[in-house]
């Protein structure tokens, strides 16, 4: 068995969601620091979100049909272009916002199939090696935090040495060395038979049998109402609820990107250790206690307006629980999931999950200006509590444990 594909999903990985950080800062700050304006900043950042997440739901048969090599490829090889065109335009005094509205729609567009294609990659790469699911999820969670405090922290040097629009030059690279690894680096992988059907309503056929398999699943619906609600409450607490807690406090920018950095950092040593051990962990236990100490706690500290030292371990302790996470929700998700279902399934299940994420600030602000930050905090926690735990009551979701044997389909 080789893992070379293993190493190059990883390293392609890498490279995909370091660029997708940085275009994350940058295309913010210039539109920002052209500007001035806040709305216009929000509005950019939404036509790229929203077109993201419902390219990833609808992309699942595309993958299922063509291979999700042949996805990966081409989107990302198409994003080098999207992405070169803003520095380009820049330089050359053309780029308005008109203009780079429908580039970062595109961006979107491109980026969700991309990211959902070497998703769905990931149970026939971890057969291929021999190795554990919970060991690739976990590998692929560690790149994904890495990307968040490295990658970010690399993105705002950068920006500020050649400009935000310049530094997407960076990004631009960085997608094209991802689609060549995976050309290199992947074998092609069959997940179903190809279709004589053609057509928008053939197309339309299997995206609704991803949907209906996913939803009489009742493990995997726990899992899309829970993770979806989690990243609203989420985005309240990143975007809004800690922001205004940080600036009401009299402390700057700086502490903020510290108490994010230091839950950051722990998750990455979580999810290392997961993917080292996180087949031979017990995944309802593991799931249960680190809900418990990720969840509720942080978002506690804060509304009791502790000290800085107790917040600091608090967020330590919650970031490493969280990192034991991803990979045991990914791979049941992938174990219950068949071969021939795999793309559309894994995209739609993804979409699902970032659904809320675009209303996660309007939330924060909302209780904030309805019972006052320390309320906010606190009832924001309660909310977060109560949706993790809540799946448990159900039996079969408490049967995840049981781990599936999968099969893998090369040609």
């Amino acid at each position: 068995m080789s893992r070379s594909p293993f190493v190059a999903l990883a390293v392609a990985e890498t490279l995909s969601l370091s660029g997708t950080r940085l275009s994350g800062i940058a295309i913010p700050w210039l539109v920002l620091s052209t500007t001035g304006s806040a709305m216009l900043t929000g509005i950019v950042a939404m036509m790229e979100m929203l077109p993201y997440v419902v390219a990833k739901a609808l992309g699942g048969p595309m993958i299922d049909r063509v291979g999700p090599k042949r996805v990966a490829i081409i989107c990302d090889s198409a994003s080098v272009i999207t992405v070169g065109l803003v520095p380009l335009l820049h330089l050359l005094d053309l780029l308005t916002m008109p203009i780079l509205l429908p580039i970062v729609f595109v961006m979107g567009v491109l980026r969700g199939p991309s990211d959902a294609a070497k998703q769905s990659m990931v149970p026939d790469i971890a057969g291929l090696a021999a190795v554990p699911l919970e060991r690739v999820t976990g590998v692929i969670g560690v790149i994904d935090r890495l990307a968040s405090t490295v990658g970010a922290a690399g993105a705002g040097g950068l920006i500020a040495l050649v400009g935000p629009s310049q530094a997407l030059v960076v990004n631009a690279v960085t997608f094209a060395a991802s689609a060549l690894i995976v050309a290199i680096g992947i074998p092609a992988i069959r997940h179903a038979v190809k279709s004589a059907a053609s057509g928008i309503k053939a197309y339309g056929r299997e995206l609704a049998e991803g949907w209906h398999f996913m939803r009489r699943d009742a493990v995997l619906v726990a899992i899309v109402l829970m993770v979806a609600t989690t990243n609203l409450l989420d985005q309240a607490y990143y975007v809004v609820l800690v922001p205004v807690w940080t600036q009401g406090a009299g402390h700057g920018p700086a502490l903020l990107g510290t108490l994010f950095a230091v839950f950051s950092c722990a998750s990455m040593i979580g999810a290392a250790i997961a993917a080292m051990i996180g087949e031979r962990l017990p995944r309802l236990a593991v799931y249960t206690v680190a809900f418990l100490l990720t969840g509720f706690p942080r978002f506690l500290v804060f509304a009791m307006d502790s000290p800085l030292a107790l917040i600091f371990a608090i967020l330590a302790i919650g970031g490493f629980a969280s990192g034991f996470l991803n990979p045991i929700l990914t791979a049941v998700l992938f174990e219950r999931i068949p071969k021939p279902l795999m793309g559309r399934v894994t995209s739609l299940n993804a979409a699902l999950c970032w659904a809320l994420i675009p209303f996660g600030g309007l939330v924060g602000g909302a209780l904030i200006d309805g019972f006052g930050l320390s309320a906010a905090l606190f009832l924001t926690g309660l909310a977060y509590l109560v949706t993790t735990l809540a799946p448990l009551a159900h039996r079969s979701f408490r049967g995840f444990d049981k781990r599936r044997a999968g099969d893998v389909a090369i040609s």
